[in-house]
């Protein structure tokens, strides 16, 4: 095991720690595929912050000289070739929001078994063909016994399938919305809504919200003076606030929808990892509610396939016309695999899995970042962190960066102007919690450093 030291002449303290563990790789005192010594253990050593410890192995990943092992440790690599020169980068993503993969679920098998059991099929061929741009009866049928489990009254006839989440959400609001339309959203929201207000020159009225998510009363007023056309809401785990709307709120919103002749398009990607039913706005108010469930957040983004539950089969069918001359179809062959995952329970293991790896990981945060407040569902990917008066959440992003932390600062959800100083940390795409660990380390280390700020214009 390789004994800690630092190179005295290097011009910051972690960078002393890399030259000294890459200078006793080169030269032999330490060999490929030794396991190197616990963090705290090489903090300890040498009398730094375990802040400085992170950061050096952060370096040394990405110079290729490390490697870290899910639930072994960090081993020097194999191979050294990276070029220590070179600018460093964010090695540690906790910036995307994508659903963990955990151990009981293993996609290298489960994707080729799948598929060919699709293709081995009697009529398997058939889906590499074209198919309607609604998805084929059997698919859409499919996704009504899924989505019934939680939404009572769908019907395959009020189902189109699509080509994603974010394809849905544009297709809806090219259907629905003009040049210069008002959108009601939460003062925070997702990106993908302002991609697309941006694309089709919609207008978003921010939405006041609290821990329950959009205020009621901050609606009812959004609709007396600015008469939008539609509201879109995050209902379950709110992307970025983690929250979700109690059932009186919900009912709420729908009866000022109601009122005012308001469309609710309803994005609810999250709502099958909670293990608590809460009813939808798709069952509250079928007849004006557009439901959009992805696969993406509760299985894997790789299938690029999500289900709209529109208000009619008529509405469906105007839906598909749009579809039609945008994406054309979802992907078949992918379509076919989560059907195959819907009739033999498989896709609700999944979901379970990575809920239950959702858990543990919310865990592990809530310890690492004990006496910080923040908001987290346990079922969920990712928290929401409001920033201590010392940090703007522009500069504190940019310096996790450069420590090698990604995260995504609150102006990137923000529809005010001066949004709150909070960031959004994704906690699945990190490919194990030892990775995981180290990164919100950082993050707890540098929250408490005085802020760095921007440099001074003179």
């Amino acid at each position: 095991m390789w004994k800690p030291r630092l190179v005295e002449t290097a011009r910051m303290k972690y960078l002393g720690i890399v030259e000294a563990l890459e200078a006793d790789i080169r030269s032999g005192r330490v060999a490929r595929g030794d396991r190197l010594p616990a963090q705290r253990a090489i903090a300890e050593t040498l009398g730094v912050d375990l802040t400085t410890v992170t950061r050096a192995f952060n370096e040394a990943r990405r110079r290729g000289l490390v490697a870290a092992q899910a639930g072994r440790g960090t081993f020097i690599s194999e191979t050294v070739d990276g070029d220590a020169g070179s600018q460093p980068h964010a090695l540690i993503d906790l910036s995307m929001n994508i659903p963990s993969q955990p151990s009981a679920v293993d996609f290298r098998k489960i994707f080729p078994t799948g598929v060919a059991g699709v293709l081995g099929s009697p009529k398997g061929l058939l889906h590499l063909h074209y198919q309607e741009s609604t998805g084929s009866e059997p698919d859409r049928s499919a996704a009504a016994s899924w989505l019934g489990a939680r939404i009572d009254g769908v019907t395959p006839d009020r189902l189109v399938v699509t080509g994603g989440a974010q394809c849905a959400l544009f297709s809806v609001c090219e259907l629905l919305l003009g040049r210069g339309d008002v959108v009601a959203a939460g003062a925070m929201t997702y990106p993908g809504l302002k991609a697309v207000a941006m694309q089709k020159g919609l207008v978003v009225e921010p939405l006041e919200m609290d821990e329950h998510g959009i205020i009621p009363e901050a609606f009812e007023k959004a609709c007396r003076e600015r008469r939008p056309k539609a509201l879109y809401v995050i209902p379950t785990i709110d992307n970025p606030t983690t929250a979700t709307l109690p059932e009186d709120r919900r009912r709420a919103l729908t009866m000022i929808a109601r009122k005012h002749d308001v469309t609710i398009i309803e994005d609810d990607p999250y709502a099958p990892l909670r293990p608590d039913r809460t009813t939808a706005f798709a069952e509250l108010a079928p007849d004006i509610t557009w439901h959009i469930a992805t696969l993406s957040k509760c299985a894997t983004p790789a299938l690029r396939v999500a289900y709209l539950i529109a208000p009619s089969p008529s509405k469906a069918l105007r839906l598909a016309g749009v579809l039609r001359a945008t994406i054309l179809m979802a992907p078949p062959l992918m379509s076919a695999l989560a059907s195959r995952w819907i009739s033999e329970g498989s896709l609700d293991e999944v979901a379970k899995s990575i809920a239950a790896e959702n858990a543990e990981r919310q865990k592990l945060a809530s310890s690492i970042l004990s006496g910080l407040k923040f908001f987290a569902d346990p079922f969920g990917h990712h928290l929401w962190l409001p920033l201590p008066n010392h940090w703007r959440a522009p500069d504190f992003a940019e310096h996790a960066d450069r420590a090698g932390v990604s995260i995504v600062p609150s102006a990137a959800f923000a529809t005010v102007s001066y949004p709150i100083e909070a960031v959004r940390i994704s906690l699945g795409v990190a490919p194990d919690r030892g990775d995981l660990e180290d990164g919100l380390t950082l993050l707890a280390n540098l929250i408490s450093q005085p802020s760095l700020g921007s440099k001074a214009v003179v």
